[in-house]
Order: structure tokens, then sequence, then C-alpha cells
């Protein structure tokens, strides 16, 4: 093979004048007498390309002259509101409302460039990114559209590759990590945290969860979303370290940089979230118990326990950074209330909840009545098959861009041929798979699970099912029929300096409970630890003991108990036997 490549070149070598040349798995010349390395390579043939003819041709590396190509002077954070843009491009593709980009996400961005001093403000010493382009817009006209805001650059062109005007006076990644968070710099994950900030304040039904999936399955550009950038913006050198993003960031992760920016813009209090709110529990909920395949009768003991804990209230899930700077995470919390209602109505101790399912199973009307053991078997088999799926398409899903970055002038000959080479695995990797990669880009979804009856549904449908097995009559008066309520010791945590204690608690947890949480946390994607906290404050809300430093939290200091509630299932469950009816 090495005299194929190497028969159009007789030159002697340089060391031992011989002329017995071979190419190296680099595709490097070298002189097989005495190994002498040459700086000449040999070009590989695409294998996506088929020609009449194989023929191979020769690049020699060296001095040349090339040809000038066309570029721009253009700053980093006009590379963000380019990329910026395309999200909310896509958001609205996807059916979010259409004043979210220039009602919302428009003014967001101007007030985060004039709150970090990068536009907007006559900040004396050296300009950061945006300063340029926003007073230059300001001059020309005060009243800037937000089209003009969130379009794509505005600069003066150049000869040559260029790097962002302001790429000098960046930080790198590791500085970004310590003093870049002071400054206030943009990075990728900031997108979406001013994405999700902006939705909140729009009250879409749109969730962080729900934003985190639509980027992992590529609906909103987020992993190499530079791709998108005009061909006249060059990303070299810092840009490239700023831009180039390779996975998908966690949910705990931009909810805390979405607070973040919010105190340090200086937000005023959000729009208020009531019950018509798309993002309020009571509403949200149907769509969580509708993914678990619970029966719909769950849904008003649901709400009774909002209620009692004081989480329907508007002033708690209305977000206000200055007041108070802690931004909810309504997906969870409202998972959490349903993992509460769960434990309150089943017990999930590992034998209350069995116990009633054989109840159930032995009533006369067992085929309408909801049994637990029916729906963990049904959701055992639909989450396996659920995460099966989600690691083939990550399995499946091409991460690397199809328009890579060079940091140098001199990798662009190494990492052109590292795209070929890709390319060539990905070829054969589709002729060798049953189905092509191309076919697995499904559309974008709010569920994981379908049930019903039609074909391609992942079990029956469990809505219409009744709960006269776990509820009873006491006075008129429906309540749950597990008589006892299990929590974990709800011990006195300090929000920051205390972290989360499930790992440690989770061999004693009992093993239905656990199930649960891990059931909740994919939907979401979340960690099961996220989940569990959150389950711990409600049940704090719920049984008086305050939150974080409350004194009478500090005097429950006991090891896992259970609690007698015939008078709080009372207090919880108020229905008359007429509303029961209804």
């Amino acid at each position: 093979m090495d005299e194929e490549h190497t028969s159009g070149f007789r030159e002697a070598c340089g060391q031992c004048s011989a002329v017995d040349w071979g190419v190296s798995d680099e595709g490097r010349f070298y002189c097989r007498s005495c190994h002498n390395v040459i700086e000449r390579t040999k070009e590989v043939v695409d294998p996506t390309v088929f020609h009449g003819s194989n023929r191979i041709s020769t690049v020699v590396r060296g001095a040349r002259l090339q040809a000038a190509e066309p570029g721009l002077v253009w700053t980093q954070c006009e590379g963000f509101q380019w990329i910026l843009r395309n999200q909310a491009d896509a958001l609205l593709r996807l059916g979010v409302h259409a004043h979210f980009k220039d009602a919302v996400l428009c003014p967001l961005w101007r007030r985060y460039l004039q709150t970090s001093q990068q536009a907007y403000t006559w900040t004396a010493g050296t300009r950061s990114a945006g300063t340029r382009t926003a007073s230059r817009a300001r001059d020309e006209d005060s009243d800037v559209d937000s089209e003009s805001l969130v379009s794509g650059p505005i600069s003066e062109s150049c000869s040559d590759w260029s790097e962002s005007g302001d790429a000098s006076s960046q930080l790198t990644p590791r500085e970004r990590r310590g003093r870049g968070r002071g400054r206030g710099l943009m990075t990728m994950r900031k997108t979406l945290a001013l994405i999700h900030l902006a939705l909140v304040w729009s009250r879409e039904a749109l969730t962080l969860s729900d934003l985190l999936r639509l980027v992992r399955g590529g609906h909103v550009p987020y992993i190499n979303a530079y791709q998108q950038f005009p061909e006249e913006m060059k990303l070299i050198n810092k840009d490239a370290l700023v831009f180039r993003v390779e996975s998908v960031p966690s949910h705990r992760a931009v909810h805390r940089d979405a607070q973040s920016l919010a105190v340090s813009m200086q937000l005023p209090a959000f729009p208020p979230i009531s019950r018509r709110s798309l993002i309020h529990p009571e509403l949200l909920s149907l769509r969580y118990l509708t993914e678990a395949n619970l029966p719909d009768q769950l849904h008003p003991w649901f709400c009774l326990l909002l209620d009692r804990t004081g989480l329907a209230d508007e002033a708690f899930l209305t977000f206000d950074p200055g007041s108070r700077p802690v931004l909810p995470q309504y997906e969870v919390q409202t998972a959490a209330v349903v993992v509460v209602t769960m434990k309150l109505l089943f017990g999930l101790d590992d034998q209350s909840e069995w116990n009633l399912s054989n109840e159930a199973g032995s009533h006369d009307d067992s085929g309408h009545m909801f049994s637990l053991r029916r729906w963990y078997r049904l959701l055992q088999a639909a989450l396996a098959g659920a995460q099966q799926r989600t690691r083939r398409d990550v399995a499946r899903r091409q991460w690397t861009a199809q328009k890579p970055i060079v940091l140098r002038k001199g990798d662009k000959c190494w990492i052109m041929k590292k795209k070929r080479i890709a390319a060539q695995v990905q070829t054969c990797f589709e002729r060798l798979s049953s189905c092509p990669v191309d076919i697995q880009d499904a559309g974008p979804s709010s569920f994981i699970f379908r049930w019903g009856d039609e074909d391609g549904a992942d079990g029956p449908s469990l809505h219409h099912m009744k709960l006269d097995g776990v509820v009873s009559r006491d006075r008129d008066v429906l309540v749950p029929s597990n008589s006892s309520y299990w929590h974990r010791a709800l011990r006195p945590c300090k929000e920051r300096s205390c972290g989360s204690h499930y790992k440690e608690e989770e061999a004693s947890l009992p093993h239905s409970f656990v199930w649960l949480l891990q059931l909740f946390s994919f939907l979401l994607d979340v960690k099961p630890s996220c989940l569990y906290e959150e389950v711990l404050g409600v049940e704090r809300r719920l049984l008086g003991c305050g939150t974080f430093g409350d004194t009478a939290l500090k005097r429950r200091r006991t090891t896992e108990t259970e609690t007698k509630t015939k008078r709080t299932r009372r207090e919880l469950c108020p229905q008359t036997e007429s509303e029961s009816d209804e």
C-alpha cells in the first residue's frame, strides 16, 4: 500500500540519501531506512463520496500564500445575541407565545447588558462586549427596537480571520469559574438561564425540565450552536473556548444560574402566579398525574394537600428577587406534592401499599378499582423501556460539530482529518445498524409515556380507576384507609452550608418510596436527591415543622418515626358525602 501512495515521490532522504518512503498511520511520509519523518502528508479520500477513480493527491505542508477570508470585527456579546435569537425563534416555532421574544426576552437581555456594564452605560475604561454596538445603536436611535438587539451582529468588515473584538479581555474557562462569576460574564449555560427566566416571567407552561429536554433533543440550539453563526464570524482562540459546548447542563446548574442572574440584574417582582397560570402546581399536577398513569380521583387530594401546606398561595409561588430571592422549582415542587399525596393514601412503607392492593383485589368491583401493585408492574416495564430508549438515543446522537472549531490556523489540517474519520465511522455505523441515525429524530413531545389502547402505547390507561379501595368514610368524611404516616427525622438544616442527605439515607428508605422518587426524577430529568429535598420541605410545611432554622424543628430531634394522623387526615379531607358523590 505504501508503494501506491509514494510512487510519485522520488526525492532522496535528507539524512541517509535513500529513496525508500512509507506512509505512517497519521498520513506522514517517513524514510524506511532511517525513520526520518518529513513535512509531507497524503490527503485521505472522503469515504462518503464515491468518484470514478481513486486518485490520491498530496499536500505539502509549508509556507504558502492563503487567500484572505472575509471576516467581521464582532464582540462576544453579539455572538450570544445571535444564539439567544435562534433559541427564541426555536421556542416560537414550538408554540411559545409570540410576545415572548420581543416583549420579555429582549428587555431582559438589555437589562443584563446594562447591569453588567457591558452596554447602555458610560463607564470609563475599556469597553466590554457589546458596548460598541449598543452605544452606536443608542446614538442613532435612543428607542432601539428588539430586533436590533437580539438580531445578528452589526459589525465592521476586515480582510482576514478575526476573533471577537473583546476576546483578548475575556477570561479563560478556569478564570470564568472564579472571577468571571463576579464580573457577570455571559456563558452558554447562562443563555438557558436567561431563557428560563423569560419563560417564568411569561408564565409559559414550558418548565426548566422541558427546556433542557428540548435542548437535549436538538430542538433548541445549544450544542454546537455556533454553527449557525454567519460565515464572516470566525471562532478562533478564546472565542472557541467560550462558545464550544460539549454537554447539556444539569437542571440544578441552570436553576442556580437563573436565580443568580435575577438577583444580579436587580429584577423587580415577577408577574403573580395565580391558579389560572399554566405553571401553577394545581394545573401542572394534571400533566404529571397523566404522565404517571395515576387515577384522576387523586387530583382533589393533591389540591387539598396543596392548600394545607400553603404551596398554592400566590405569594409563595411568585418570584421576587428583592424580598425573596429563591426561584421556585415549579415542576419539582409539584412532583414532591404528588409523592407526599401518595404517601398519605398508600403509606409507601413496603407493607401498607401491598395490603391495600390485596384488599382492592378482593373487592367485588376490583376491575374498576385502582391497584398499586398493578400500577407498579405497568410503570416498571414502561420505565425500563423508556430508559433503554434514552440510552440508545444518546448513543446514536451525533455530538461532533459539522463545522469544527479551529483554535489555531496550523491545526486545521489534523482537525479536518478527524472530521473525515468521524464521518467514515458514522457511515459504517449507519450501514451496520438496523435503523439509520437520521430516522431517529422524532418531534418534540411534552410526554414520555403514552397510555391507552392504541398501537405503540406503553400500556392501558388507569386514569378512570377509582380510589374506593384506599379511602373510607368516617362520619360522612372521606379519609385514607392508611392509618399512619411515616417520615424521616426532619432535622434542621442550613440551606447553604448543609447539602443533601439522600445518599446517606437511601439504604434505609422503603423501596417503594425510593422507586417513586426515581420515577418522577426520570420524568423531570433531575437527580433523586433534588426531589427528595423538596419532599422533605413539603412534609415540614404539612407537619408544622417550619423551614430551615425553625425552633419547632430544632426540638424535633428524633430518628425515623410514625405519626398517627387520624385528626390530621380529617383536617386534610373535609369532603362531605354530597361532595364525594359529585
